[in-house]
C-alpha cells in the first residue's frame, strides 16, 4: 500500500507488455487483399531510396554510365525481391524487407579505388572488372555470415542479449542513419519539406477528423503525399525553376535528371554472373566480411524492432540466427547476380510497419513481388526509381525515428532507478554516436580513416566496424551488460532479463511457434532449437 491509501498499481497506469498493443494486423493476420496490395506497393516505394542511391553513387566511380546504372538498379531490386520473399517465408518469418545496405559502401569504394583497376582505360571494361571484384568479395563475405547463422553461433551470442543491451542496439539502428534524413531534405527543401509536412498531416492529424475513413487516409498517406509532391516537383521542372541553378541542385530537384528512364530496357530479367566470372582478392574479402559482420549486428536490431511492430513476441535467439543465415544467403545472391552491394534488413520498411500499424507478413511478400515485377519491366520501374532523393529523405525522417522508438520502448523492461542501468545506457549511447562521428569526420578531413596502416584490408575492416553506430553501441552495451556486476542478485531484474528469459528457447512459449514456425511442416527438417 502506497502513501495516502493509494494502491501501488495506481502509480503504474501503463503495464509492461511483451507484445505491442494497437497493431491492427499482426504478422500472422493479413488485411483484406485490396488493402494488402496497396500497402505492399507502398513498401516497394519506401525501399526504392536505398536501391537507387547506392548504385547512383558508386556506378559513376567505376566508369559506368546511365545504362550500367539502370541495369545495376534493376538487379538490386530483383535480388531484393527474392531475398525478401525467402526471409519472410523461411528466415525469421518477420515482415522485413531485405534490401541494399549502406554498411557495404565503404569496402566497395575501397575496391573501386584499388590500384589494379586504375590502369584500365576503357570505362566500360573498368566497370566490368571492378564489378567482378566486388562480386568475389561479396561471395566470400556471404560464406562468413552463412556459417555464423546456420551453425548456431549467432544463436549462442544473442541468447545473452537482454532488454537493456537491446535498447542501444535497436535505437541506434534507426538514429544511426540520421545523416540520410533532414540533410537529404535540405538538398532541395522546396520539395522535401512540403512532403514531410503533408505526410505528418495526412497520417497524424487528418485521421482524427475522418474517423469513418481513418484507415483509408492513414494507410494511403505515402501514396497521396508522394504523388502530390512529385507532381509539384514536375511542374517546377517544366516551369524552368531550376534552369539556371547549379548542377547539384538540378540533380536533386529536377524530375528528369536521373537518366534512368531512357537508359532502362523495356524488359530484362537479371541472371547470375551477368557481368562475367567473379574475381577474388583476399584483402577485399576480409574487408567485406567486416561489413557483413556490421550488417549482421544492425539487422539483428532491425529484426527485434520488426518483431515489436508486428505485435509478435520477442524473437527467440534461434530465430534470429536463422534469419542471419538466410541474410548471408542473400549476400551470396547479391554477389552472384552483381548488385554492387550486400544486403541487410531495411530499417525504413520496419519504420513503415509502425507508421501504418500493419505488421502483416503477407503485405511484405506482396511487396517482394512488386520488386521482382518492376525490376523485369525496366521502363516502368525506372519511372518510380526516378523520384528525387529529397522526397525519399522526408520519408526517412519519420521511419528511422519509429525504429529508434522501438528501441527506447524496451526501457520499460529495465529498472531506470539503477545506476548500473544508467551507466550502460549512457555510455553505449554516447559511444555509439560519438565514435562513428569521429571516424566519419576524420575520413572527410584526411581522406582516409583513423586506422591507416600499410594494409588496406585491415584499415577497411576497422573503419567499417567503428563507423556503424548500431554496431558500436550494440557491442558496448552487450559487453558491459554481460560483465558488469553480475554477482548482484537484483542485476537480472534490473536488466529486464526475467521478461525475456521465457523466449530464450523456441519451445518455451507457444506464441513463438505461432509466429516463427516454418511453413509446409518444415520444422521437423530444420528445427529452430
Amino acid at each position: 500500500m502506497a502513501r495516502g491509501g493509494a494502491k501501488q498499481e495506481d502509480f503504474q497506469p501503463h503495464p509492461v507488455l511483451d507484445q505491442l498493443p494497437g497493431v491492427e494486423f499482426c504478422s500472422t493476420s493479413p488485411p483484406p487483399w485490396p488493402e494488402a496490395v496497396a500497402l505492399g506497393f507502398q513498401h516497394y516505394l519506401v525501399m526504392l531510396g536505398t536501391t537507387v542511391i547506392i548504385p547512383s553513387s558508386l556506378v559513376p566511380l567505376m566508369g559506368g554510365g546511365n545504362e550500367e546504372k539502370a541495369r545495376v538498379i534493376q538487379t538490386l531490386l530483383f535480388v531484393a525481391g527474392l531475398n525478401t520473399f525467402l526471409q519472410s517465408n523461411f528466415g525469421t518469418r518477420l515482415p522485413v524487407v531485405i534490401g541494399g545496405s549502406y554498411t557495404f559502401v565503404v569496402p566497395t569504394i575501397s575496391i573501386i579505388l584499388a590500384n589494379r583497376y586504375s590502369n584500365i582505360i576503357d570505362p566500360h571494361q573498368r566497370f566490368l572488372q571492378t564489378m567482378r571484384g566486388v562480386q568475389g568479395a561479396l561471395i566470400a563475405a556471404s560464406c562468413f555470415q552463412i556459417i555464423i547463422g546456420f551453425s548456431g553461433l549467432w544463436r549462442n551470442v544473442v541468447r545473452y542479449l537482454s532488454p537493456l543491451s537491446a535498447v542501444p542496439l535497436v535505437t541506434l539502428a534507426g538514429l544511426g542513419l540520421y545523416q540520410l534524413g533532414f540533410p537529404g531534405v535540405a538538398k532541395c527543401v522546396e520539395i522535401g519539406l512540403p512532403l514531410l509536412v503533408l505526410l505528418i498531416f495526412f497520417s497524424q492529424y487528418l485521421p482524427n477528423y475522418m474517423k469513418e475513413r481513418r484507415i483509408i487516409v492513414d494507410r494511403s498517406a505515402i501514396m497521396v503525399s508522394v504523388a502530390i509532391v512529385w507532381l509539384y516537383a514536375y511542374f517546377l521542372t517544366l516551369g524552368g525553376a531550376y534552369k539556371n541553378k547549379s548542377p547539384q541542385t538540378q540533380f536533386n530537384c529536377r524530375t528528369d535528371r536521373s537518366g534512368l528512364i531512357a537508359a532502362a530496357p523495356w524488359i530484362r530479367i537479371p541472371y547470375p554472373f551477368q557481368w562475367g566470372s567473379p574475381t577474388f582478392h583476399a584483402g577485399d574479402s576480409f574487408a567485406m566480411m567486416a561489413a557483413s559482420f556490421a550488417a549482421l549486428i544492425e539487422s539483428t536490431g532491425t529484426f527485434i524492432a520488426a518483431s515489436r511492430f508486428a505485435s509478435a513476441t520477442p524473437a527467440p535467439p534461434s530465430i534470429l540466427s536463422r534469419g542471419v543465415g538466410w541474410q548471408g544467403f542473400g549476400i551470396l545472391m547479391s554477389g552472384m547476380y552483381g548488385t554492387l552491394n550486400g544486403c541487410s534488413a531495411s530499417v525504413e520498411n520496419v519504420g513503415f510497419l509502425a507508421f501504418t500499424r500493419v505488421g502483416s507478413r503477407r503485405v511484405i511478400q506482396i511487396s517482394a513481388w512488386f520488386m521482382i515485377f518492376f525490376s523485369t519491366l525496366g521502363k516502368f520501374g525506372a519511372v518510380f526509381a526516378s523520384i528525387p532523393f529529397p522526397i525519399v529523405a522526408a520519408l526517412y525522417c519519420i521511419f528511422f525515428g519509429y525504429v529508434a522508438s522501438a528501441g527506447l520502448g524496451f526501457i520499460q523492461f529495465c529498472n531506470l532507478n539503477s545506476f548500473r542501468t544508467k551507466f550502460i545506457l549512457a555510455f553505449s549511447f554516447f559511444t555509439g554516436l560519438s565514435v562513428p562521428q569521429y571516424f566519419n569526420e576524420y575520413t572527410t578531413t584526411a581522406g582516409h580513416g583513423p586506422t591507416h596502416t600499410g594494409s588496406r584490408a585491415f584499415n577497411d575492416m576497422v573503419n567499417v566496424i567503428f563507423s556503424s553506430p548500431a554496431t558500436v553501441a550494440g557491442i558496448t552495451a552487450f559487453f558491459l551488460d554481460c560483465t558488469l556486476q553480475r554477482n548482484d542478485s537484483t542485476t537480472d531484474r534490473d536488466r529486464g532479463w526475467h521478461w525475456w528469459e521465457k523466449f530464450r528457447y523456441f519451445n518455451s512459449d507457444p506464441r513463438s511457434e505461432e509466429f516463427y514456425s516454418l511453413p509446409y511442416n518444415l520444422n521437423k527438417y530444420f528445427p529452430s532449437v
